[in-house]
């Protein structure tokens, strides 16, 4: 692993996002999002992104240069058509334009249909949060992955969801995919040569798969087993995490108009969807006293006793916000087989590259 400043990662993405033709502005948005990502510590979902944004480009799915345009709107509603481009910029406008709902409205709701990949939904429902409101996102995903309890072939995504909310100091920001982990953590165990550990996996008899390379091979395939949903077993209660896969499937892929990837045709476009909610806690009450309630609840759980001195109690986002902070001035860690992907994408595309 060697280290590259968050700016150099910037510049890096910006250079691929720009000559495959992204307009600037978009393409600002995009690279701010993904290295941001990176910074975070959910690796999976940065920089190393770019060889599978390379492949749909490649095969036609992928409309780098489409602008999104809004389909329906109300007061406190709309539909954002993303016209089958990366979903970073146009859920950066979808989560605006849903707070701007809730200032007005108390609350505001913005689905997007035909999107792709966005990277974290942290990012978007931290929008909402720093804005002073409440936010939720869910997202489909276009792989297969999930299996059901008790099923033997995935027919779900990782489906994740985040929920931000403000307080006195850092927000609350929750955001997880609803598998017990995601795709792309497989693949970034891969690009790293580390043995996944037992139970993100599963063959189709419910084994658990923890050679990387065979597991994210297996996940490609999208034919037999795959991750399973958070909970693991159905013992260990996987079926809240199938449940909760659902959930994000209807709200982001049904109400959003999007596609539910095993009744959709491989060769169509990806046809993502996303769901953002915006809350505005004065319609409830006074904000100061809602903001300051928030506050009571995360610092009494960051004060409680740890079972472990190394092991502090943290609350959602206190994680990735330290290793926003280290990230920062050390810079972000980035494995020679990744590095090798990012410059191939660069030769195939003509961009500069930089991580040299």
């Amino acid at each position: 692993m060697e280290l590259y400043s968050a700016e150099l990662v910037r510049k890096q993405i910006l250079a691929v996002l720009s000559v495959w033709g992204m307009a600037a502005e978009k393409a600002a948005i995009t690279a701010g999002v993904m290295v941001e990502t990176d910074l975070a510590g959910i690796d999976s979902h940065g920089i190393s992104m770019l060889p599978s944004y390379q492949r749909l480009i490649d095969s036609n799915k992928l409309q780098i240069r489409a602008d999104p345009v809004t389909v329906l709107e109300s007061p406190a509603t709309a539909v954002v058509d993303a016209r089958d481009n990366l979903g970073h910029a146009t859920m950066v406008y979808a989560m605006q334009l849903a707070s701007s709902k809730a200032r007005e409205n108390g609350v505001g709701v913005v689905t997007v249909r035909r999107s792709h990949h966005f990277g974290a939904a942290g990012y978007y429902a931290k929008i909402a949060a720093d804005a002073g409101l409440l936010g939720l996102v869910t997202s489909t995903t276009r792989t297969k992955a999930v299996v059901p309890t008790r099923g033997s072939r995935p027919l779900l995504g990782t489906n994740p969801l985040a929920f931000a909310a403000p307080s006195a100091g850092h927000p609350f920001v929750l955001d997880m995919s609803t598998s017990t982990v995601a795709v792309n953590k497989v693949k970034v165990y891969d690009y790293r040569g580390q043995d996944l550990p037992a139970g993100w996996v599963l063959d189709s008899l419910g084994n658990a798969v923890t050679d990387s390379r065979a597991a994210y091979t297996q996940l490609q395939g999208e034919e037999q087993g795959g991750l399973s949903p958070l909970g693991g077993t159905e013992l260990l209660s996987s079926h809240k995490g199938y449940g909760l896969a659902v959930m994000v499937q209807i709200l982001a892929g049904a109400l959003a108009g999007a596609a539910f990837a095993p009744l959709k045709d491989t060769d169509d476009a990806d046809d993502i969807g996303h769901f953002c909610l915006a809350i505005d806690p004065a319609s409830f009450g006074d904000p100061e006293s809602f903001t300051a309630a928030v506050s009571a609840i995360l610092d009494t759980l960051r004060s409680e006793s740890s079972a472990s001195q190394d092991l502090p109690v943290l609350v959602a986002g206190d994680k990735e916000r330290r290793m926003r902070d280290e990230r920062l001035e050390a810079g972000i860690p980035l494995s020679s087989a990744l590095v090798e992907q990012v410059r191939l994408v660069c030769s195939k595309s003509e961009a500069e590259f930089l991580l040299s």
